[in-house]
């Protein structure tokens, strides 16, 4: 089994910075991609930013410039640095764990969500 701890999140304004961490506990094995979703009221869930075990990134087109995707493989730590806020990227963001096992089963799991708000 696996476990993922969120931290960070809370109320900044527009322009403004924040810090998500989420660290995963369990096992884990050494391939793998950790990324972070994010819902708002009335919408579909959808993928912010992801990174591989091997350093490889993706971004939604909406955070580009703006946010950006880190781990430490060492820690099991996925850090979301986002940056130049906007009110739009209000929304609940996930932590969540993908990988293969050695029967070639994809095993998914997620953070238990925290919230974001830009507001003045």
């Amino acid at each position: 089994q696996v476990q993922l701890v969120q931290s960070g999140g809370g109320l900044v304004q527009p322009g403004g910075s924040l810090r998500l961490s989420c660290a995963a506990s369990g096992s884990i094995f050494s391939s793998n991609t950790m990324g972070w979703y994010r819902q708002a009221p009335g919408k579909q869930r959808e993928l912010v930013a992801s990174v591989t075990s091997g350093g490889s990134t993706n971004y939604a087109d909406s955070v580009k410039g703006r946010f950006a995707i880190s781990r430490d493989n060492a820690k099991n730590t996925v850090y979301l640095q986002m940056s130049s806020l906007k009110p739009e990227d209000t929304a609940v963001y996930y932590c969540k764990l993908d990988q293969i096992s050695w029967s070639n089963t994809i095993y998914a799991y997620w953070g238990q969500g925290t919230q974001v708000t830009v507001s003045s």
